[in-house]
């Protein structure tokens, strides 16, 4: 990735990394930390997870951390591309009655954008691309929450094709992006990018997603 992109595609921030305590919870939130954080589902996604298990009541809520290296390779995202979708079709198959909520910040929003696409994206630099998910998994996602999702032009700038939501996932999908976010919104300040949680956009999203279940 060129050099004036990585210090805002890398912003590293702490996490504790979460999992799932029980094989088939009521709710499972699927989330990819963005660019350097941590293994687990970094600041963002943590925020996420407290703010949504406080909404759905006495329901049980588990947590699947994307696996990826989340490096500033972004060819790299691949792996979680790939990790998330077999873990969504196996949550499908094996746990049907678990409500899914598929999230991610920053690379990791393009990763889960990824992942709910109906096809492979023209000009994808993949010799061997994951398959889309079969489209009955999508039954068993409720919500799709994006934070700080790259946009078309920051994408072009990493050479890798925009981030296109498939048909059966975007209309259970919010996409969230701070004002000036370069990332999402195509300029602005590095440090934008970092204020998902003070802006209350974390919020947003959780009421979006209990709304859903």
């Amino acid at each position: 990735m060129c050099a004036a992109v990585a210090p805002i595609w890398a912003l590293p921030l702490a996490s504790v990394p979460s999992a799932s305590a029980e094989p088939c919870p009521d709710v499972e939130v699927v989330f990819a930390r963005g660019t350097t954080e941590p293994p687990g589902v970094g600041r963002v996604g943590q925020d996420f997870v407290d703010t949504l298990r406080s909404r759905v009541g006495t329901r049980s809520l588990g947590v699947y951390p994307v696996n990826y290296p989340a490096t500033t390779d972004f060819p790299t995202a691949i792996d979680g591309i790939t990790d998330a979708g077999h873990h969504v079709e196996s949550m499908a198959a094996n746990c049907p009655k678990t409500k899914m909520v598929l999230g991610g910040y920053s690379q990791g929003a393009a990763v889960m954008g990824f992942v709910t696409a109906n096809r492979v994206p023209d000009g994808a630099n993949l010799a061997q691309p994951p398959e889309p998910m079969p489209p009955d998994v999508a039954n068993h996602v409720a919500a799709v929450a994006l934070f700080g999702k790259p946009s078309t032009q920051f994408m072009s700038i990493i050479n890798e094709p925009p981030v296109t939501i498939g048909p059966l996932y975007a209309p259970k999908t919010i996409e969230l992006c701070v004002p000036n976010d370069p990332v999402c919104s195509g300029s602005g300040f590095p440090a934008a990018h970092r204020q998902y949680v003070e802006a209350g956009m974390v919020d947003q999203a959780a009421d979006f997603a209990a709304g859903r279940l």
